[in-house]
């Protein structure tokens, strides 16, 4: 096995959730998707959505939106559904929507320990998380009627409104343009997002930017994402060039961003090391095997 990816692997087993190994175990070692989906099931609750910090940056364990985005990317990346926890997880979604549109979070959390970055600007329904959420609907092959009134929200906001100025927002957008059936009216839509990336907070083109931010990686990890072609090749090599040189001491990789305690530190390290090997791996920069 690769030496540096064999750290990677190391630093999962040791510091990891049981999500991220069964993931990895899933992604790289042949391991069926339903211990994901056994995983998973930890994280739900009565009333269909998820919680108990499955996105790390906010201990609450009532259900809020990101949480059911983080459940449902898990599934996509895993190749496994659960057809009754995604039809629970959308009628949750349906209680819960406004013209269309979710928020990531509601003032629950604020009974709970969570990073500063959580406060009212998450409690409004918007692109993020909507248009991630209904990409990988998409992609999971969902029928449920939330996801009609959810594309309908995003298009007309793609279409008529000024799009977002946050990068996290235009990433949501390209999930849903990844994954809509709508393959015309997405391609045109992408070149208008791949503008608008330019300026929005949080993009970092250059990967020597040490900041926080969305890099192309984020955009397109994975070598056969239509939205490599959004970038020149010298860009996606370099962020490739800085995503290998990032590997810490322990085998896992770091996070830029201030968590709200340790145990989320350590459980976004081990998201952010799976999601690295699994770039790297794509992009042919680790070989396992080797």
């Amino acid at each position: 096995m690769n030496e540096r990816f064999a750290n990677g692997r190391q630093f999962l087993l040791r510091e990891g959730r049981l999500l991220e190994r069964r993931l990895f175990a899933t992604c790289f070692e042949g391991a069926s998707g339903q211990g994901v989906l056994d995983a998973l099931r930890g994280y739900a609750n009565d009333d269909g959505g998820f919680g108990y910090a499955l996105e790390p940056d906010k201990r609450c364990p009532a259900s809020l939106p990101l949480d059911v985005e983080g459940a449902l990317a898990a599934m996509a990346t895993a190749g496994a559904a659960d057809p009754d926890l995604i039809r629970r997880a959308c009628d949750y979604l349906v209680g819960v929507t406004t013209d269309g549109a979710v928020p990531l979070a509601f003032p629950v959390i604020e009974g709970y320990p969570r990073a500063e970055h959580f406060s009212e600007w998450t409690y409004e329904p918007g692109l993020n998380p909507t248009a991630g959420l209904a990409g990988l609907l998409y992609k999971l092959g969902v029928d449920h009627p939330w996801l009609p009134a959810a594309a309908a929200y995003c298009w007309k906001q793609i279409d008529t409104a000024e799009l977002p100025t946050d990068a996290h927002a235009l990433r949501e957008i390209l999930v849903f343009l990844e994954h809509t059936p709508e393959r015309d009216r997405a391609a045109a839509a992408a070149a208008d997002v791949r503008a608008a990336l330019d300026r929005a907070s949080w993009f970092r083109l250059d990967p020597a930017d040490p900041e926080y931010g969305v890099s192309p990686l984020a955009i397109a990890p994975t070598a056969d994402s239509p939205w490599r072609a959004l970038f020149g090749e010298d860009v996606i090599q370099g962020h490739l060039d800085r995503l290998e040189r990032d590997q810490q001491d322990d085998g896992g990789w770091p996070i830029t961003w201030e968590p709200p305690g340790r145990a989320a530190r350590l459980e976004w390290r081990g998201v952010v090391t799976l999601e690295s090997l699994r770039t790297l791996v794509s992009y042919g920069r680790l070989d396992p095997a080797r």
